[in-house]
């Protein structure tokens, strides 16, 4: 349901940065209504990836469940981990596979252009799934857009 949707997958994602959103939080980070966000939020809740965080008033904020939270450091730590084996071992990969594509830039870009780069970015990996062949292994590819705040 999250890979699905661009607006739920921000949500995750803000979620995973801030620990818990509200909707006019979510608002005013990722760009659009405040009832869009509150919309996605509950249809996440229905999924089971978020919950409600207890709060006194009428803000309502949520967060990842906890097993959505858990999976998400460890899949982190799994990412880490796999690199640092890649680092260590690729002096005896096959001299083809020798060669990595790590690389990190810092761009200027809007919120909106934050999700559109996000997005094209797993269309792109998309194309490239389910082509197994005798001359393709597989390749772990991560990618993180994130601002890079004060």
């Amino acid at each position: 349901m999250v890979d699905e949707h661009p607006v739920r997958a921000a949500l995750v994602e803000l979620l995973k940065q801030r620990g818990t959103v509200t909707s006019t939080e979510a608002a005013r980070e990722l760009g659009g209504s405040s009832g869009l966000y509150s919309f996605h939020l509950r249809q996440l809740a229905r999924a089971g990836t978020v919950e409600e965080v207890p709060a006194e008033g009428r803000a309502k904020p949520w967060r990842l469940r906890q097993e959505e939270a858990l999976q998400s450091d460890l899949n982190r730590g799994l990412e880490d981990e796999s690199y640092q084996h890649w680092l260590a071992v690729r002096d005896r990969a096959p001299r083809r596979w020798r060669r990595d594509q790590a690389f990190s830039e810092v761009v200027y870009l809007t919120p909106q252009e934050l999700a559109e780069l996000g997005n094209a970015v797993r269309a792109l990996i998309a194309g490239y799934g389910g082509r197994p062949g005798p001359d393709r292994g597989p390749v772990a590819a991560v990618a993180r857009f994130f601002p890079l705040l004060d």
